[in-house]
């Protein structure tokens, strides 16, 4: 007999639906949210009511596309864990709800793993065990994949996510939000080596990018004055605008270089240490083309396997929920309704 999987996703500001058959994605729907935009990042409380007001319209567009009917769906699947807690408690609720009129298993997903398992997807697919680098604007993680069910978390970040480092920068260059996707945009057409941005030196695979967030910061300050990128402030305003203006690109490729540095350096690490040929990438900063290109390349160099998710499911969306619903719906790993959403929770 065929499963059929309903999976919704709302853990941030998309809210999305997904159907699922047999591990197929028949449908993967989502809602942005705008509103944002004018505030320069996510407001919680923004979101969640967002989530509220498209959350039907969205399940019922993902069932149509997909030609489905809730009354031949076997479970649903929803994101239980990492995201805002208003937002997961939308999603949460629901899924809850149609569950229980349903009378259909719950299975609940946490979000970052369903980033990694987004690589099962589509054809061709890594081998197990597998390498995922995932990169997000909340997570940078290194994961070690035995299986859909067995996953272990072996390089993290110590402080801040590399997606957090794209969006500050761009913030500092007065980009509109969000300013991760418009530096992959303004890089295209720099070069990466005109600045030189430090590389921290952090033990084992875990990463660091606080200080490169500094480091960027005294940079433009001092309107790339000094090599030390220290906190001098030797420019005036109108000298720190005029050196973005005239070199934004240089600014923008040479920013996206250190950071992709900085992470294939620790994937390269990585894998030489466990001796795993198939790597993947995933999350939302998997998107970046900058990433992408030097994540093939690399994988080219040492003759890695490498697999990056489409485009559309590698930003928040439900078929990566969906996927991940499937295979804990073959392993049997279903939630019982008195489960709740945590804003951050252990893998």
């Amino acid at each position: 007999m065929s499963t059929t999987i309903l999976a919704i996703e709302s853990s941030c500001d998309e809210t999305s639906a997904s159907v699922c058959v047999d591990g197929k994605i028949l449908s993967n729907f989502i809602a942005n949210q705008a509103v944002h935009e004018q505030y320069g990042g996510v407001v919680p409380e923004l979101a969640s009511r967002a989530h509220m007001q498209h959350i039907v319209p969205v399940v019922d567009t993902a069932l149509k596309t997909a030609n489905t009917e809730l009354s031949s769906v076997d479970a649903i699947a929803f994101t239980q864990s990492p995201g805002l807690i208003g937002s997961l408690l939308v999603g949460g609720q629901f899924a809850k709800s149609l569950a229980l009129s349903l009378d259909k298993p719950l299975i609940a997903v946490h979000h970052m793993q369903a980033h990694v398992l987004a690589n099962l997807i589509d054809d061709p697919q890594p081998n197990f065990p597998f390498l995922c680098l995932t990169v997000s604007g909340g997570h940078t993680q290194i994961v070690l994949c035995e299986s859909p069910a067995s996953m272990k978390v072996i390089g993290e970040t110590i402080d801040d996510a590399a997606g957090e480092a794209f969006d500050k920068s761009a913030k500092i260059l007065g980009l509109p939000y969000p300013g991760g996707p418009l530096i992959d945009k303004y890089a295209k057409e720099g070069d990466p080596n005109r600045f030189k941005f430090p590389e921290p030196q952090i033990p084992g695979l875990n990463f660091s990018f606080s200080g490169l967030k500094t480091s960027i910061l005294y940079f433009l300050q001092n309107a790339g004055q000094s090599n030390l990128y220290k906190e001098e402030f030797t420019a005036t305003e109108e000298e720190k605008q005029a050196f973005i203006q005239n070199n934004l690109a240089d600014i923008c490729a040479s920013i996206q270089h250190r950071i992709v540095t900085i992470l294939l350096n620790k994937v390269k690490k990585a894998a030489i240490e466990t001796g795993i040929r198939d790597i993947c990438l995933a999350g939302g900063v998997s998107a970046n083309s900058g990433l992408r290109q030097a994540f093939t390349t690399i994988g080219e160099q040492y003759r890695w396997n490498t697999f990056i998710p489409a485009f559309q499911y590698c930003t928040d969306n439900a078929a990566m929920i969906a996927i991940t619903g499937y295979y804990k719906y073959q392993a049997g790993q279903f939630a019982d309704l008195s489960i709740s959403a945590s804003a951050r929770a252990n893998w």
